[in-house]
Parts: structure tokens; C-alpha cells; sequence
């Protein structure tokens, strides 16, 4: 470890640590002789100036906190890439940490990156979140805060987020359109909000179209990352409602597992039932029948949030006041062969 300090700096020149210090920082009143010979000095001593003493005298860390669910989900693999490209183009360090889904984990992970005295955070709530306190509490005490993806409306920040109830509708009514009649949905757990518009997504398409809802052909998948929910309910509707021709799931997980029991167990997609995803992930052109699904931008999701955030850093820290703005993303259908007959 190199314990050079600007003492040793200016010891060696013969001259004072202020002499040495203005002469590091560009001051204009050190000569370009004498700032060459510091620098050159620096450089030959392997001189590293102290963070922890920089970031007090600036208050800031140059760092930003990410907290997303899961890492497994294709879709947070590409925020996280957006983000840290933003990041790294505006000079940021990311730390990264993953929730498990777990309120109390998340709740302690960004407990723990405010002790760390990160500049800000981003954040995509964990599937058990229902109580916002502990985010509320950081932006209190001037930590911005950014959600992304899975947000919360209580929470008064800045959000990046697509329409999850209008991208579900689009897909319901693709496959109305499509002259499916009997459309299940294998919707998320109760809590998170992208769950819930979904789900209203494809009631609120049924009920448009003429098609009356029934709560039957609705399954909860409490992991909606894990494609075993979609396996284990695909095998429970088939023995339940044998009659149904379509399944609109919340991931393309979840789709996945509907499509693998499928195929286990001779069913022919999509000519007995169509399969629709949803995000997009590249599983679903490996897949087969590849799956139709909604193309959700998690890159332009991460590089936008990081970019709002690093912004809102700056306004707080030249004491201006940040408004919060809720950006809204567009999504697509990109059609395959999971519903096309």
C-alpha cells in the first residue's frame, strides 16, 4: 500500500503542503514551473490523494447504490448495463446489490448504502414491499432516490417505468384479435405494482372486447421469475380448465415453464394454446415454439434512471430544488411462433 502523503510530497521539493496541495488542484496563483515539479514529484512518489479526506471536504462519493431484485431476470441484466454506462460516462461508481425479493434484505441494503454515504440510489422494490417507510425516509434525509421498473406510487421521487396496464391490454387484445376467446392469466403476487396493472391490463382487455372475466383462469405466480410457476400452474389448468386456447403470463419465465410442461406433455402451442410473455428476454427466441412477447427496454430503462439520478445529485448538491418527473417508456409486441397459428 502506498502511504505517500502531500507532507512527503513537499519535504522532498522543499516547499510548503498549501504550495503542494494548490499546485495538485490547478490553483492559478502556483507558477506552471512549480506545479510541473509537484506533479512530476507526485508521479515519481506514486502520490494517491486520500478519498475518504476528498469526499468530506466535497460531500460527495462519486458513488451511486443500485438495488434490484434479481439478477437472473434478463431484463434487470440490461438496466444494470444502462446504468453503468450512464454512470461511467458521468463519472460514477456503481455498487450493486440484490434483494432476493426480501423487504427486510432490502430494507438493510439500503440502510447500508446510506452509511456508506452513496450520492444516491436507484431501486427496483422487491416483491414483498408493501411498507415505504424506509425509502421515505431516505430521501428525507437528502438521499435521492430513483425507482425503476417495480415502483411505488406513495413514494415521492422520480420514477422510470413503462405502462404495464396498457402493454398488458395490447397483449390481451393482440390475441382477441388473434380469435383466442379463452385467455388465462398467470398473473404476479398481490404486492407489486407491475403485477397489479398487468393484471388490470388483461381484465380491463377482456371486459373491452366482450369477453366476461373469469377469476378462475387467473393463477398467482408468487415467483414470477422462476419458470417453475409457470410449469406447476400449466399442469394445474390444463386439469382444471382443459378448454382454455390462450395464457397471457407475467414474465417470459413464467411462459417459458407453461411452454416446457407443453411440450412434456404433447400439447401443441399454439395450435390448442397460445403462450404470451412478456419482457422480451432471450430465452424466448431459444425456446420452442419462440415466444411472442412485450419487448420491455431494460437498457433505456437503466441509462434513463441513472441519468435522472446523477442529475438530481447535482441539483441537490448546489442546494437547487429537484422536481421529481415519472418518465414512461414505450413497449411492443414482437410476435413468434407461440401464438401464431
Amino acid at each position: 500500500m502506498n502511504n505517500t502523503k502531500l507532507i512527503d510530497i513537499a519535504s522532498a521539493l522543499g516547499i510548503s503542503v498549501t504550495t503542494v496541495s494548490k499546485a495538485l488542484k490547478g490553483y492559478t496563483d502556483i507558477s506552471k514551473s512549480t506545479r510541473a515539479k509537484v506533479i512530476e514529484m507526485a508521479e515519481t512518489m506514486n502520490y494517491m490523494p486520500n478519498s475518504v479526506a476528498v469526499n468530506l471536504r466535497t460531500n460527495e462519493t462519486k458513488t451511486i447504490g443500485v438495488i434490484i431484485p434479481a439478477t437472473v431476470h434478463h431484463f434487470f441484466s440490461s438496466v444494470l448495463n444502462g446504468i453503468l454506462e450512464e454512470a461511467e460516462k458521468r463519472g460514477y461508481l456503481v455498487i450493486i446489490l440484490q434483494s432476493n425479493e426480501k423487504y427486510e434484505l432490502e430494507k438493510k441494503q439500503l440502510a447500508l448504502l446510506i452509511q456508506k454515504r452513496v450520492d444516491g440510489v436507484l431501486m427496483s422494490l422487491s416483491n414483498e414491499t408493501d411498507d415505504f417507510s424506509h425509502i421515505n425516509d431516505a430521501i428525507k434525509k437528502n438521499t435521492p432516490v430513483v425507482l425503476f421498473d417495480k415502483i411505488a406510487k406513495r413514494v415521492d421521487c422520480s420514477k422510470v417505468i413503462i405502462n404495464d396496464a396498457k402493454a398488458a391490454y395490447d397483449a390481451v387484445t393482440y390475441l382477441i384479435n388473434k380469435g383466442y376467446k379463452k385467455i388465462a392469466h398467470f398473473r404476479g403476487s398481490y404486492v407489486p405494482q407491475n403485477s397489479i396493472d398487468r393484471f388490470l391490463g388483461y381484465k380491463r382487455a377482456l371486459e373491452a372486447h366482450g369477453i366476461e372475466y373469469d377469476s378462475k383462469l387467473v393463477y398467482v405466480c408468487d415467483n414470477n421469475t422462476d419458470f417453475e410457476d409457470g410449469y406447476e400452474n400449466a399442469q394445474k389448468i390444463m386439469t382444471e380448465h382443459p378448454d382454455i386456447d390462450a395464457i397471457f403470463a407475467i414474465t417470459d419465465l413464467v411462459a417459458i415453464g407453461i411452454i416446457k410442461y407443453f411440450n412434456e406433455a404433447g400439447i401443441k402451442t399454439p395450435q390448442q394454446v397460445a403462450v404470451f410473455g412478456f419482457s422480451n428476454w432471450f430465452m424466448s427466441t431459444v425456446i420452442s415454439p419462440k415466444l411472442t412477447t412485450i419487448d420491455q427496454p431494460g437498457f433505456e430503462m437503466g441509462h434513463t434512471a441513472a441519468s435522472i439520478l446523477i442529475d438530481e445529485i447535482a441539483e441537490i448538491k448546489e442546494h437547487r430544488a429537484v422536481t421529481h418527473q415519472i418518465v414512461e417508456l414505450p413497449t411492443r409486441i414482437i410476435e413468434r411462433e407461440s401464438t401464431v397459428k
